[in-house]
């Protein structure tokens, strides 16, 4: 396929609707970026190889220039002379350096004509590729999100599995039946002497700050009922 071909492929194809048909879009975006790049290459090589065959067309018109008018003062300087037959010499060389120059010119031309086709060729490729690139940049994303989505569904349905459950409640279970042992640990236990006696001790400790709390009170009550003593 010739460079001009694939390129005019690129160009026409519509990469979004590649995508859509592809089983495998990654991997196609992948191929039309590589095809593209390589394009570009082939193109940008041609109108360098363009620009430079035009500058040297430019060059060899300056020079035949130089020749037509080198002959064009020759004649001018036979006729002064009175030597028309010199003249008609120099006039026929003029005439074969006008001719070459009138190629030239036509050359230079078409050269630079190609070089702005070439530059147009290599703006909507680059615009094309950029467009692939970022496609390609979506892609990934999607395909990464995808992954990680995949993955957490996976958790989600191993964790929800008849499997995963039972031995959530097994847990469960033996938790419960630990804390109830701890209950009946100390279950139906009598308390021992030394726990009544530790018991009747803080009785009696209680019982005696009552009594102070309620002698306390007593005394403040008789105090604000003294009536005071008037002075007549």
């Amino acid at each position: 396929m010739g460079i001009f071909t694939r390129f005019r492929d690129i160009i026409s194809s519509n990469i979004s609707a590649m995508l859509d048909k592809a089983e495998d879009p990654e991997k196609l975006i992948k191929l039309m970026i590589r095809e593209m790049e390589d394009t570009l290459v082939e193109i940008k090589a041609s109108c360098a190889g363009v620009i430079a065959n035009s500058k040297k067309v430019q060059r060899q018109l300056e020079e035949v220039q130089s020749r037509e008018q080198y002959w064009k003062e020759r004649a001018e300087l036979a006729v002064n002379k009175g030597r028309d037959d010199l003249a008609r010499e120099a006039l026929m060389e003029k005439r074969r350096y006008s001719d070459r120059a009138d190629a030239l010119k036509k050359e230079l031309i078409e050269c630079d004509s190609l070089v702005e086709q070439y530059q147009d060729d290599i703006g909507q490729l680059e615009d094309k590729l950029g467009t692939a690139r970022e496609k390609q940049r979506i892609l990934v994303q999607r395909h990464i999100h995808a992954i990680r989505k995949k993955r957490a569904q996976q958790e989600i349905r191993r964790v929800d599995s008849t499997e995963a459950i039972i031995k959530f409640e097994e847990l469960e279970n033996r938790i419960e039946r630990m804390e109830a042992e701890a209950d009946l640990v100390n279950f139906g236990r009598k308390p021992t002497l030394e726990g009544e006696l530790d018991n009747l001790a803080v009785d009696d400790e209680v019982e005696k700050e009552l009594q102070s709390l309620k002698s306390s009170l007593t005394k403040k009550g008789k105090n604000t009922r003294t009536p005071k003593i008037s002075n007549h």
